[in-house]
């Protein structure tokens, strides 16, 4: 080889080499986190907000508390004689009945009934017979008196409660 060619193949080889400080990657890849702050950022509030929701469904209470249901105050009362079975609407939201077998009379029960609810008291006499009286009374008035006779008799007394006011929500 001549030596311009030595030279010339020596610049090239020269040229080609890349010195070891030189970045061999474009500058949009070398990017890290560290310079993105705002993507940090939205890791980190997302992160946050996840842990909230998580920690409101593990504590498992409700966001709204039951509003109470108001109510009125209703007495049942059976008098008579004879074994009766009674069965009376409580204080149950749902409207689920309670039942009292084979009651002792006279028997008295005052309960809060919720509004909209009709208060009912049911009395079935036993095999023996007899008789019984129920009565009911809303907030200390009378409201309707009944009576049973014989096997088997049957009577019952019913009331009306009105609905609830709607709320100012």
């Amino acid at each position: 080889m001549s030596r311009g060619t030595e030279e010339k193949v020596e610049s090239q080889a020269a040229s080609a080499e890349v010195a070891p400080d030189e970045p061999t990657e474009p500058a949009a890849a070398r990017r890290t986190l560290a310079d993105r702050p705002g993507i940090v950022a939205a890791v980190v509030v997302l992160a946050l907000c996840a842990g909230l929701v998580l920690y409101s469904v593990l504590r498992g209470e409700e966001s709204d508390p039951p509003r109470k249901v108001p109510t009125a105050a209703v007495t049942y009362e059976v008098t008579g004689e004879g074994t009766v079975d009674i069965t009376y609407q409580g204080a149950s939201e749902k409207g689920t009945a309670e039942t009292v077998a084979r009651a002792e009379l006279p028997w008295r029960k005052e309960v809060r009934v919720p509004l909209g609810r009709a208060p009912v008291v049911s009395v079935v006499l036993g095999a023996k017979g007899g008789q019984a009286k129920c009565a009911l009374a809303i907030k200390g008035r009378h409201v309707q008196s009944a009576t049973a006779d014989g096997a088997y008799g049957r009577t019952n007394c019913t009331g009306v409660l009105p609905s609830p006011a709607p709320s100012a929500d």
